[in-house]
């Protein structure tokens, strides 16, 4: 599991990496636009949490190798389970575990509760992003969008620009220039605002196509 958490964060690096090399949002040259035009802008963030983990009995040894394993799947388990903060963002990955405390065993299960440290890559979305998302369901008055963790994107008919709503038996939004966007569709966009919803620990995003190069890939 080590290297499966490994193997994502050199891919979070070699994305991060294309994102400060190429940051083409703010060109004015289509050509290098159509080059890149799966590049965008993503705040990925590597920071160092503090968590209590519990382990059951059977998962301790007298070296240390299980325990350590065990944490990390805990840690995985967690990050999933607790989705995202106000603060960080959402949790895709652990890298390191930095330290494990004198665990505390507890009575009734005889589990034991470790203190540790640990880093994790956060993705936060964060106003005027270039995102790429893919339509998940398409409204009268808008569309709902999904970009890797973040599950809550809203793209409103008036931040389409010429896009026009199509009904029927599969909806769509249709442009003058039969350019249409539907279910499963990508869609190129900018982060007009966020909100942190604490009771569904997600950020409900609004959404604009109202810039130059944004629209359906």
């Amino acid at each position: 599991m080590e290297s499966i958490a490994m193997n994502r964060l050199e891919m979070l690096r070699t994305d991060r990496a294309d994102v400060r090399s190429f940051d083409v949002t703010n060109s004015h040259d289509p050509y290098t636009l159509l080059a890149f035009t799966r590049i965008v802008r993503m705040v990925f963030m590597e920071v160092d949490l503090s968590w209590n983990v519990i382990i059951s009995p059977e998962q301790l040894d007298a070296k240390g190798l299980l325990l350590h394993k065990a944490i990390i799947l805990r840690l995985m388990d967690d990050i999933a389970s607790r989705k995202a903060s106000k603060e960080h963002g959402y949790y895709v990955a652990v890298t390191t575990l930095n330290s494990v405390g004198e665990g505390k065993v507890r009575e009734l299960s005889g589990d034991v509760l470790f203190p540790v440290t640990f880093t994790c890559i956060t993705l936060k979305p964060i106003k005027g992003d270039i995102l790429v998302g893919t339509v998940d369901k398409i409204l009268k008055h808008g569309i709902f969008l999904k970009a890797g963790p973040i599950g809550s994107i809203f793209l409103s008919e008036k931040t389409m620009r010429d896009y026009k709503y199509v009904g029927g038996d599969n909806p769509m939004f249709l442009n003058d220039k039969h350019a249409n966007l539907e279910k499963d569709t990508m869609i190129r966009f900018k982060v007009l605002g966020l909100k942190w919803l604490e009771s569904d620990r997600e950020f409900q995003v609004l959404a604009t196509l109202a810039a130059d190069f944004l629209g359906s890939l």
